[in-house]
């Protein structure tokens, strides 16, 4: 049996914090595998404008390229309509049976959890690794996760670990902008990003 971990998100663009924290889950939870699966159309940003599946599925591959644990999934980007993560999982649980599954998710996800779609569900098929948001709604957090243990019969594991200041939309706004945002994003990225001309004024 492998246990691995889940990494969902609409990767837009995957940039340093999201390596990050799957290295602190990867450690912490002692997972044998991380998979990093680019959203398709997220009911959840229906209204972004988004580049491709395959060009934001291209920045994760050459983001984890050279870590030999960080796996690609392209399991929802294939999907057509909107993107579940409750059904996501069923048909993950259905491919891998003998396989154990934790879906990462930072606090502000955690937060937005009961408004999911069918987060029982979710919870009956994996566990669910929070991260830690020391300091500042600690005790909120620490509040949100008995009540999802209590509403949802949640299965969690607090995952160490010092949130960064990055964002996905602090890079487009500052690429947009004409700043440079290279220390936020793994090398690879940066090239492919201006090689394409990602997120400037002519390609929106």
């Amino acid at each position: 049996m492998a246990k691995i971990g889940l990494m969902g998100g609409t990767f837009n663009p995957i940039h340093n914090a999201h390596l990050a924290l799957a290295q602190a889950a990867y450690e912490y939870c002692g997972l044998d595998q991380v998979w990093f699966m680019p959203s398709g159309r997220s009911y959840l940003k229906k209204d972004m404008v988004i580049p491709s599946g395959e060009v934001r599925a291209d920045m994760v591959k050459l983001a984890i390229r050279d870590i030999p644990y960080f796996y690609f999934c392209d399991l929802e980007i294939k999907r057509p309509g909107n993107t579940y993560t409750a059904d996501t999982l069923a048909e993950l649980t259905s491919l891998y049976p003998e396989d154990e599954f934790y879906f990462l998710m930072g606090a502000d996800s955690a937060f937005s959890f009961p408004h999911w779609y069918l987060p029982e569900k979710i919870t009956s098929l994996c566990i669910l690794g929070i991260v830690n948001r020391p300091g500042k709604g600690q005790k909120e957090l620490l509040a949100l996760i008995e009540e999802l243990k209590a509403r949802f019969r949640a299965r969690i594991i607090l995952i160490p670990f010092h949130e960064q200041p990055i964002s996905s939309s602090l890079i487009r706004e500052m690429i947009a902008k004409g700043d440079v945002a290279d220390n936020l994003i793994p090398e690879p990225v940066v090239g492919y990003i201006r090689q394409n001309g990602l997120y400037t004024p002519e390609y929106t």
